[in-house]
């Protein structure tokens, strides 16, 4: 397997798992990712080089979303003051499911957020997606605090405000990295 950016190309294949995955979520009694995702609005995160597709062959195993902009209104400008990478919408295809890629790809993550000089590898859950939480709590991540709609940062969320995160540290990936060096973040 393979990581690489995602092109334009990969627009539909994304839709695709998000929807697969909110089918999914639905059937275990979740409302998570219930709406579509904007087409317009992913293609910018594809153009922006921070969406990234682990393939297996001809195959589309499963996608992460890196970058180092916060979701506005989650995070406290102390907290946003850390150098800290922010993980988005980590789908993995049903069809790769218990290969522990979503695990993988968070080391993977983390290792290119320490590159790049981030202290934190961060990310938002869905608020009500216990199941989720927990697995972000099995891969190391730390809760932070839940941001509910009364006590957003500037007027913020909402449904994904379960907010955790993690040391960022090198890691070996056991696919093979073709994306390009990650950019330090700017101070």
């Amino acid at each position: 397997m393979k990581i690489t950016p995602a092109t334009p190309a990969d627009l539909q294949q994304l839709l695709d798992f998000r929807k697969e995955a909110a089918s999914w979520i639905s059937a275990l009694g979740n409302d998570q990712w219930s709406r579509p995702y904007p087409a317009d609005r992913l293609l910018v995160t594809i153009e922006s080089g921070t969406v990234f597709m682990l393939r297996d062959g001809e195959q589309t195993a499963a996608t992460i979303t890196l970058t180092p902009e916060a979701e506005e209104g989650l995070w406290s400008d102390e907290e946003l003051s850390e150098p800290s990478m922010f993980v988005n919408k980590l789908t993995v295809s049903r069809d790769y499911a218990g290969r522990n890629l979503g695990g993988e790809l968070l080391d993977w993550a983390g290792d290119r957020a320490s590159r790049a000089g981030a202290k934190w590898l961060r990310l938002d859950a869905w608020t009500t997606n216990a199941r989720l939480q927990r697995y972000y709590l099995d891969q190391g991540f730390q809760h932070v605090r839940t941001v509910s709609e009364g006590n957003a940062v500037n007027g913020g969320p909402r449904v994904s405000g379960w907010l955790a995160q993690r040391p960022t540290q090198p890691a070996k990936p056991t696919f093979t990295d073709e994306t390009p060096s990650p950019q330090p973040l700017r101070a």
